[in-house]
């Protein structure tokens, strides 16, 4: 707790510094070179209805009744030319729940990584970086619900390794890499990861697509990301997964309704079914997820007021009487800040 909290100080002082120095986010002292600066803060409280913070089985909100830190979080993006880094530190748990194969200081690496683009063509990018796959990110300001779904949750954080990113023409694109054992930074394994992605657009980019693919040894999954615009207020993302674990499947499939009434105030929909009953993830039935969110903003402060109802095909939540039922269902209320 010391070492977390003497981190925690540490980048709050380098976050201050860097407010003090440069208001404006970004420095380009040469037309070859920019630098950019991106720092956050979100919490938030938690109410389980049946007072058990057991009963949540997906990421980062593992709670009840008590205020959490969710991060801080501060990161550096610079480009020189032909040449780019970055540079993602986070303290709190969702940064510990996301490198949970690390220890210590390691845990506030959310990203680290550098990247070489020798034309408009193609890119080459090596370190650790956060996946590709699923709609969901690591960071709440990135999000339109602050709960995460279970997709995310038991699907890959993050990869570190060597990828290459080519532009195809007109809207699509594609990447292909080599990456360590999924959500870890070092391993002995001398088993490693395919990554790849193809995606694609309409010309106007109200319809983008994904196909997204991580495989190793007893290890598979595919996943499907469409983004939809239908009108200037309403937005609807699909994500749709299936993943192999040593013989065992799982697969997870997502809609989110966004609705934006003014730049204000937005409202959020995620349904989601997962099935686990073969329990490649431990979960071991299917679970029938809705999360209602809304996103009332106040400059750089966004409010989350958020109801979640789970409901599982056998029991496994626990009631007012800690006795097994099939239905899960929590409020919370988040803040997300950021400079």
């Amino acid at each position: 707790m010391k070492k977390t909290t003497s981190t925690f100080l540490v980048l709050i002082l380098a976050i201050k510094s860097m407010a003090q120095v440069d208001s404006s986010k970004a420095v380009a002292p040469a037309s070859n070179k920019s630098t950019t600066f991106t720092y956050y803060v979100d919490g938030y409280y938690k109410g389980d209805f049946a007072g058990k913070p057991e009963n949540n089985k997906t990421s980062f909100t593992n709670s009840s009744n008590a205020l959490k830190l969710g991060m801080a979080s501060f990161k550096v993006d610079q480009v020189m030319g032909k040449f780019a880094a970055t540079l993602d530190l986070g303290v709190g748990k969702r940064a510990e729940e996301f490198s949970y194969n690390d220890k210590g200081i390691a845990t506030a690496f959310k990203q680290a990584f550098v990247s070489y683009a020798p034309n408009s063509t193609i890119k080459f990018t090596a370190g650790k970086w956060a996946t590709h796959i699923g709609v969901e990110l690591l960071d709440a300001y990135s999000n339109r619900n602050y709960s995460m779904s279970y997709g995310f949750s038991y699907g890959p954080f993050f990869h570190t390794g060597i990828r290459a990113d080519v532009a195809l023409g007109g809207k699509s694109a594609m990447m292909i890499g080599v990456a360590q054992p999924t959500d870890f930074v070092n391993s002995s394994s001398p088993d490693k990861m395919l990554i790849a992605q193809f995606s694609t657009g309409t010309k106007d980019d109200k319809l983008k697509a994904f196909l997204n693919y991580q495989g190793g040894k007893d290890k598979s999954q595919f996943d499907l990301v469409l983004n939809g615009v239908v009108t200037s207020q309403i937005a609807i993302n699909y994500d749709g997964t299936v993943a192999n674990i040593a013989g065992a499947n799982w697969s997870s499939n997502a809609i989110y309704v966004n609705y934006d009434p003014s730049s204000k105030i937005g409202f959020t929909w995620r349904s989601e079914m997962f099935n686990d009953t073969k329990s490649a993830v431990g979960i071991g039935t299917s679970i029938f997820q809705n999360t209602f969110s809304a996103n009332i903003r106040f400059a750089k402060l966004t409010l989350i007021p958020e109801l979640r109802f789970d409901n599982a095909k056998d029991k496994i939540f626990l009631n007012n009487n800690n006795n097994l039922n099939q239905y899960g269902g929590n409020f919370l209320l988040a803040v997300v800040y950021k400079f």
